[in-house]
C-alpha cells in the first residue's frame, strides 16, 4: 500500500525573504515590470541612496574637522603653533590603526569596474569604512578632495546592488555608472558632469539610449537630495566672466601646454610618492619592511609640518580656490609656492595612505596655474597691446584644463565648470585648453587603452606587430557565420538545452521574419529558469519565451569598419562577441564577431605577412593552391 504525502508536501516552496535584497528580487518578480521600468525603480534607488550617503559623509567630514582643528586644537595649542602638525599626524595614525584592522578597507574604482565584469564581489562592510577613512583624512587635513569617495560611495552601492540581485554583467556596470554619476552630482551639485563622468569613464565612449537614461536619473535624484541636504549652491562661486578679445584664444592655448604638463607631473608623483612608501625607490628602500599601517601617520606628520608654511595646503582646499577665483590678491610668488607644494603634499597625502579624491587637488593646481599665468600675462603684455581678463578668468580654465589632463576626463572636465559658471561665454576658451592639454597628456603619456581592451577580452596578442594588425583589419576579414540562433517564441528550456548540449556561451534571438531582436547567454536562461523554479504564481510551470529573457539593447558591428573600433565597444560592457549587421539594416544579421575569430583572424594576417616577407626576400612565387591532406583515423 503506498503511503499518501501529507498534504503540505505538495505545497511549492516558500520563497526566502531574510535578506532586503531577496525581498526586492521577490517583489519584483511577483509584478513583472518591464525591463525598463526596473532599470527606472533602481536608478531611483541608487540615486537616493546615494545622495543621502555623500550628504553623510560630508556630515562626517565637518565632524571630524571641528573635533581636531577646533577641540583638540584648542587643547594643544598653548604649546606653540608648531602643534598644528599633530592634527594631520593623529589623523593619519587613525587611519594606519584602520589600514591596520582593515588592510584593504575598500574597493577603488578600477576593482569595482572590475566587480561589475564578473572578476571580484564587493563586500557590503569595507565600502562604509572607507568612506569613515575618507572622512578622517580629509577631515584632519589630509591634501586630498571628497569627490573620489563621494563617486565610489555610489559605484558601490549601484555594484552591491547589482550582486546581491545577480543581474547580468551589462547591467552590473550601468548600475555601477549610474551610481558613480549619482555620487559626482551629489558631491558637486552638478548633475550632467555627473552623467558625463559615468558614460566617459566607466561605461566607455559607446552606450545605449536605455543607459543614458538610468544614468540621468540616478544624478538627478542624487543631486536633489544633496541639494535638501547641503544646499543647493554650487561648490564654487564664481565670477562673471567675459572674453574681451578674440586674441586671447591663443593665450588660452598656452594655458593647455601648461595644464598638460602640470598634470603628467602630478601623476607621476602620485606614483612616485607610492613607490617611496613602499620602499621601491633606493633611498627610501628602508622602508620596505615597514607596516603598511604606519605610513599615513608617517605622511600626516610631514602635510603638518608642510602647513606651518603654507596651510593653504591642507584639507580639500576649496577656500583657497574661492579666495583665487574672487581675485584675491595673491602674489605670484605665493601662487607658484602653492602650486609646487600642493602638488607635493598631495602626492604625499595619497602616497602614504590617506583616503580622498584626486579631483579637488586637480583643480586647486589648475587654480594656482591659471591665476599665475594671468598675472605673467598681465605683466607681460601691456593693455594697449591687448585687452585680457583677470586672472580669475584664466583660473577658472586652468582648474578644467589640469583636471581633464589627470584625470583623462576632457568632457565631464568642460561641463562640470560649465555648470559651475552656468555661463556660456566660457564655453570656446575652456574647450580650446581642455582640448590641447588633453591631446598634449595623451601624447606624452599614451594611456594603452588598445592593450587593455586585449588583456580584458582574453586576447592575449602580441604589442607592435598584432596591434598593428587590428588598425587595418576589417570586421568582414574576422566575422564568422551566424551561430546558435532562436526564434523569440522559443522556451528558456529549449533554448537552454540546445546551448549547453552546443557548450554555446550565447545566441542570437530573432523574431518570425528573421530580424534580429536581442541576444542571449547562458547566465540570462540560468536566471530565468531559477526564477521559474522559486515563482509561487498560479502559472509557474508555463516557462518564459526567449524573447522576454534577451537582451534586447544590443550593440553592433558593421563589416566595413575596423576591427579595433569594434574591439573597443566589446571591452565597453566587457562582451564575447557582436552581432555583425548591416549598417542601413541593422536587423539584418551577416554574421558574428567573436573574440576567437579575432584571434584567428589577427593570427592568420601576421602570417601571411611573414609568408609575403619571406617570399619576397628569397624571389619565390606565391603558392596559387596547394591541398590540404588529413590523415584518416
Amino acid at each position: 500500500m503506498t503511503a499518501t504525502p501529507p498534504a503540505n508536501a505538495l505545497l511549492p516552496e516558500p520563497p526566502d525573504l531574510s535578506t532586503p535584497a531577496s525581498r526586492l528580487t521577490h517583489l519584483l518578480n511577483r509584478l513583472q515590470p518591464s525591463p525598463e521600468a526596473i532599470a527606472l525603480i533602481l536608478a531611483v534607488l541608487i540615486g537616493s541612496i546615494t545622495g543621502i550617503g555623500v550628504v553623510i559623509f560630508h556630515y562626517l567630514i565637518e565632524l571630524v574637522h571641528n573635533l581636531l582643528l577646533e577641540d583638540v586644537m584648542g587643547v594643544l595649542y598653548k604649546w606653540g603653533p608648531w602643534t598644528l602638525a599633530c592634527v594631520p599626524t593623529i589623523g593619519g595614525a587613525i587611519v594606519g590603526l584602520m589600514r591596520w584592522r582593515w588592510p584593504d578597507f575598500g574597493p577603488s574604482m578600477s576593482s569595482l569596474i572590475a566587480a561589475s565584469q564578473g572578476t571580484k564581489k564587493p563586500l557590503a562592510l569595507r565600502p562604509a569604512i572607507k568612506m569613515v577613512a575618507a572622512a578622517v583624512s580629509l577631515g584632519s587635513g589630509a591634501s586630498l578632495g571628497p569627490e573620489g569617495p563621494s563617486v565610489e560611495i555610489g559605484a558601490n552601492f549601484g555594484s552591491l546592488l547589482s550582486q546581491a540581485l545577480q543581474v547580468s554583467k551589462e547591467r552590473r556596470q550601468l548600475l555601477l555608472g549610474a551610481g558613480a554619476a549619482a555620487g559626482l552630482a551629489a558631491g558637486f551639485n552638478a548633475p550632467i558632469a555627473g552623467v558625463f563622468l559615468a558614460l566617459e569613464l566607466v561605461l566607455g565612449t559607446t552606450f545605449a539610449t536605455s543607459a543614458v537614461s538610468v544614468v540621468l536619473l540616478a544624478a538627478v535624484v542624487a543631486s536633489l537630495i544633496a541639494q535638501i541636504g547641503l544646499g543647493a549652491q554650487p561648490a564654487f562661486t564664481l565670477p562673471a566672466y567675459e572674453v574681451r578679445s578674440p586674441l586671447e584664444f591663443p593665450l588660452y592655448m598656452g594655458l593647455g601646454v601648461l595644464a598638460s604638463l602640470v598634470s603628467v607631473v602630478y601623476i607621476q608623483s602620485i606614483q612616485v610618492a607610492r613607490r617611496c612608501f613602499r620602499g621601491q625607490v633606493q633611498p627610501f628602500s628602508w622602508m620596505a619592511g615597514w607596516p603598511r599601517s604606519l605610513t599615513p601617520a608617517i605622511g600626516g606628520l610631514l602635510v603638518g609640518l608642510t602647513a606651518l608654511v603654507w596651510p593653504q595646503i591642507m584639507g580639500i582646499g576649496y577656500e583657497t580656490i574661492e579666495a583665487m577665483l574672487q581675485d584675491v590678491k595673491f602674489s605670484l610668488p605665493l601662487l607658484l609656492g602653492l602650486l609646487a607644494v600642493k602638488l607635493i603634499a598631495t602626492a604625499i597625502s595619497l602616497g602614504s595612505g590617506f583616503v580622498g579624491g584626486i579631483f579637488a587637488p586637480a583643480m586647486f593646481l589648475g587654480a594656482s596655474l591659471g591665476a599665475a599665468y594671468g598675472k605673467i600675462l598681465a605683466a607681460l603684455l601691456p593693455a594697449s597691446m591687448v585687452s585680457i581678463a583677470a586672472p580669475p578668468a584664466y583660473a577658472m580654465v586652468g582648474m578644467a584644463a589640469v583636471l581633464a589632463g589627470s584625470a583623462r576626463a576632457p568632457l565631464t572636465s568642460i561641463l562640470l565648470l560649465f555648470e559651475l559658471t552656468r555661463d556660456y561665454r566660457i564655453v570656446l576658451p575652456l574647450m580650446a585648453a581642455v582640448g590641447l592639454s588633453i591631446w598634449l597628456v595623451e601624447l606624452l603619456q599614451p594611456t594603452p587603452d588598445r592593450g587593455q581592451n586585449l588583456q580584458q577580452l582574453g586576447l592575449n596578442f602580441e604589442k607592435g606587430q598584432n596591434l598593428e594588425i587590428l588598425q587595418s583589419l576589417s570586421v568582414a576579414e574576422a566575422m564568422q557565420e551566424t551561430g546558435a540562433m532562436f526564434l523569440d517564441s522559443t522556451s528558456v528550456i529549449e533554448a537552454a538545452s540546445a546551448l549547453t548540449n552546443d557548450r554555446g556561451r550565447s545566441a542570437l534571438v530573432v523574431n518570425d521574419s528573421g530580424h534580429l531582436v536581442g541576444i542571449v547567454t547562458l547566465q540570462d536562461l540560468k536566471r530565468a529558469i531559477a526564477q521559474l523554479d522559486s515563482s509561487t504564481d498560479d502559472d509557474s510551470g508555463i516557462p518564459p519565451t526567449v524573447g522576454s529573457v534577451c537582451t534586447t539593447d544590443l550593440l553592433y558591428a558593421y563589416p566595413d569598419e575596423l576591427v579595433a573600433e569594434a574591439l573597443d565597444r566589446m571591452a565597453a560592457r566587457g562582451l564575447h562577441q557582436l552581432p555583425v549587421v548591416e549598417r542601413d539594416n541593422i536587423h539584418r544579421v551577416l554574421g558574428v564577431l567573436e573574440r576567437d575569430g579575432i584571434d584567428l583572424a589577427c593570427s592568420v594576417a601576421a602570417t601571411r605577412q611573414v609568408l609575403h616577407q619571406h617570399l619576397s626576400q628569397t624571389g619565390m612565387r606565391s603558392p596559387i593552391s596547394l591541398p590540404v591532406f588529413k590523415q584518416s583515423v
